[in-house]
Formats: structure tokens, C-alpha cells, sequence
């Protein structure tokens, strides 16, 4: 078991990662490769960088993982046993929410207004995360999340 203790060096040597980032954890995927946990970001098995403030929603099933980023792209990643992963990454991009709040919109349905920070703690943005079956392109609907955002904010001094 000590084999699996360690990330292989030349998968440590693969991953673009940044200077000081540290792996908390990994784990093999399916097929080739691994999924590997930084305390910046997640790094899936084809190489892509994940950082957890991007990350909207991310779920595990017996197959492994499914991840919807805030720009709305959804991945998959093969990871049959994940050990600590799920931890981990619920743990790093919780540590990234700074504000998470539910509105409701009338008559309507709600949004989820969600202000996140990166680990250095620079603020990245609000998100709107409006309920389903809501339309985020309708202006009528967007100017009263808008306005729920305003209030938000107002009442929170930022």
C-alpha cells in the first residue's frame, strides 16, 4: 500500500502547476492517468487545471466524478476509488465561498447569489445561479436578480 502514498514523480513533473502548489491528494482514474487535488486546484486525468473557485457544482457517484464550473461546463472524470478526494475538494472549494446566498425572485422562483474569492484572498466576482427551469437570459427576470444582488451587497457592505 505505501506505493499509493505517493504521487509518481513524473506524474508530479507533468502537472503545470504553480510555484508553491501543493498535492493534498490524488487518485488513479480509469484508463490512464490521475486525478490530482492541489490545494489551488483540482487536475484532472487529461491534464485540465480546475481552479475551486470555478467550480459550481461537483458530485461523485460509483464511477467518479462530475464537475459543472461556473461558466456553465460540465466534465467527467473515470476515478474508481477515490480515497480522499470528495473531501478534499468539497473542503477547498467551500474554503472559496465567501458569500452564498438564496433570493427569492416574485412569483418567480429564486437565484443564488454566490461571491467567491481565489486562495490569495482576491475577490473573483458574484455568480447568479438562478433555480431551474428559470431563463438567466431573460432581461426582466436578470434585472430583478440584479437587484436582489444590489440589496445583497448594500446590506453587507461590499
Amino acid at each position: 500500500m505505501k506505493a499509493f502514498r505517493r504521487l509518481p514523480a513524473d506524474v508530479r513533473k507533468s502537472l503545470a502547476t504553480l510555484p508553491g502548489e501543493r498535492v493534498l491528494t490524488f487518485s488513479p482514474a480509469a484508463g490512464e492517468g490521475y486525478v490530482v487535488a492541489t490545494d489551488l486546484a483540482l487536475y484532472l486525468a487529461d491534464g485540465t487545471r480546475v481552479p475551486y473557485e470555478t467550480v459550481d457544482k461537483a458530485s461523485w457517484d460509483e464511477e467518479g466524478l462530475r464537475l459543472l464550473t461556473i461558466d456553465g461546463q460540465s466534465r467527467r472524470a473515470l476515478v474508481p476509488e477515490p480515497r480522499l478526494l470528495p473531501e478534499t475538494l468539497r473542503e477547498r472549494v467551500n474554503a472559496t465561498i465567501v458569500v452564498n446566498k438564496h433570493v427569492n425572485l416574485p412569483g418567480r422562483g429564486g437565484v443564488r447569489l454566490v461571491a467567491r474569492r481565489r486562495p490569495s484572498g482576491e475577490m473573483v466576482g458574484w455568480t447568479l445561479v438562478f433555480d431551474d427551469g428559470l431563463d438567466p437570459d431573460d432581461p426582466g427576470l436578470r434585472a430583478l436578480a440584479e437587484q436582489a444582488l444590489e440589496g445583497l451587497r448594500r446590506s453587507m457592505g461590499v
